[in-house]
């Protein structure tokens, strides 16, 4: 991650966050720590315990709660990953081999299923029930999505489904590190829905951003293929924004069906690229992270306050 300010002011606690989850793997099987190192060794970004870091100092969270709670979350994070990459077939993650790239299907989703359990423990450890069912809900909630978009791939869905599924997958866990984050902390209740909607926010913001680097970014940085969701039958904002201006070119049809050529999917990709939805959807995100700052307002100003606004404009300006 670039050394921007809101990283800085966190590097001490992100190091206690990913000793915590290391901490995971003790008395079990020795291919199990392995696999959880080479997971967190393959980099990420930590955006969703940047969140919940920041949210509950501002709110006044215990600190070591919030470390647990910050591990659990990007624990859960990291299972779906390895789910993600077995179902799609994937075998590089941000430039690095999946763990199915080298590991038997079987074991690869055990090894998924023992980090949702690590990250479950961790999240009782807690003591808040409250954050527990969320905890729940928000791993039901990412599920559903992914099933609707397995079920989904090769066909057109609308941009509202489009919304819907990028919440599902990628915004309500974002949701659930800020929310969790004020759950925990010593703050009257009015305080959990802005927080919750800041999560949201700039969660599909993320995705949005993470979509349009899927056409336009550095194969190399972003570590899979340019047009990846496309050549796997998924569309995103840019190709549906695409569809809507030119609803009569049949190759995003072929791509759908898998019967594109690799030119014909190259000169789609060109054609989507100069035609200006990737602009379309960045104004989209931008205007996700608005909403998110604006639901910053009902926090009094603090250093705290200042980085997650910070960390709302970066989501935005990335480039990997």
């Amino acid at each position: 991650m670039e050394k921007v300010g809101f990283f800085d002011l966190l590097e001490d606690k992100l190091i206690l966050v990913d000793e915590k989850m290391m901490s995971r793997s003790d008395g079990y099987h020795p291919d199990l720590t392995a696999a959880l190192e080479h997971l967190m060794a393959s980099g990420g970004k930590r955006i969703r315990p940047i969140i919940t870091l920041l949210i509950g100092s501002m709110l006044g969270a215990n600190e070591g709660n919030l470390i647990s709670l910050s591990a659990s979350i990007e624990l859960l994070h990291t299972a779906t990953l390895v789910h993600d990459d077995l179902i799609d077939g994937a075998l590089l993650r941000r430039g690095n081999p999946t763990l199915n790239s080298h590991w038997t299907p079987a074991a690869t989703v055990l090894t998924g299923d023992y980090i949702f359990a690590q990250a479950a423990l961790l999240a009782a450890e807690i003591g808040s029930t409250e954050a527990m069912s969320l905890f729940a809900q928000t791993l039901s909630i990412i599920v559903n999505g992914e099933i609707t978009q397995l079920f989904g791939r090769n066909e057109f869905s609308s941009i509202d489904d489009y919304f819907n599924r990028i919440y599902e997958k990628t915004g309500s866990l974002f949701a659930l590190s800020a929310k969790a984050a004020a759950l925990i902390s010593p703050v009257d209740k009015k305080s959990i829905p802005p927080a919750e909607e800041f999560g949201r926010e700039i969660g599909k913001a993320f995705q949005i951003v993470d979509d349009v680097l899927d056409f336009t970014g550095d194969q190399t940085r972003v570590g899979k293929p340019i047009g990846h969701d496309l050549r796997q039958g998924v569309l995103t904002l840019p190709a549906l924004y695409y569809r809507e201006k030119n609803p009569d070119d049949d190759v995003l049809q072929d791509c759908l069906d898998g019967t594109a050529g690799d030119a014909a999917v190259e000169d789609l990709l060109n054609r989507i690229k100069d035609s200006g939805v990737i602009q379309q959807a960045m104004v989209e995100a931008k205007a996700c992270i608005k909403k998110a700052i604006k639901a910053l307002d009902e926090f009094p100003d603090c250093n705290d306050k200042n980085s997650l606004v910070e960390l709302a404009e970066y989501i935005v300006d990335r480039d990997i």
